[in-house]
């Protein structure tokens, strides 16, 4: 994800998604940074934990039976998928055209 211009997507997505797309964004990873102490029992936020102790709080709180803790990180992969599977680096890799620019067409209230 580091290397797939993570601020340019999410000011793109951001301007042409609705409030609640975005809102729901937000949301979802706010949920995450802050439930490690419900999956790996630490009172810290999941950016200050150690690669093995992130892995596991990130398949616990994907894996909760609490649905709504499910779906607001779902929302999360959500866009980190879209800016992965878009990026052009990647869809080479998999040895896909690059989509073409953004016509433009639709936004948001259109």
């Amino acid at each position: 994800m580091a290397d797939t211009d993570v601020s340019g997507f999410l000011k793109r997505y951001q301007r042409d998604s609705t409030f609640l797309m975005w809102l729901g964004l937000v949301a979802g990873t706010w949920v995450f940074v802050w439930t490690p102490l419900l999956t790996v029992y630490l009172p810290v936020p999941s950016f200050l934990l150690p690669r093995s102790l992130l892995d596991r709080h990130a398949h616990r709180i994907t894996s909760t039976s609490l649905y709504f803790v499910r779906q607001a990180i779902f929302l999360v992969k959500l866009a980190a998928g879209l800016c992965w599977g878009a990026h052009p680096d990647v869809r080479a890799r998999f040895a896909m055209a690059p989509y073409p620019a953004d016509p433009g067409t639709w936004r948001k209230g259109d």
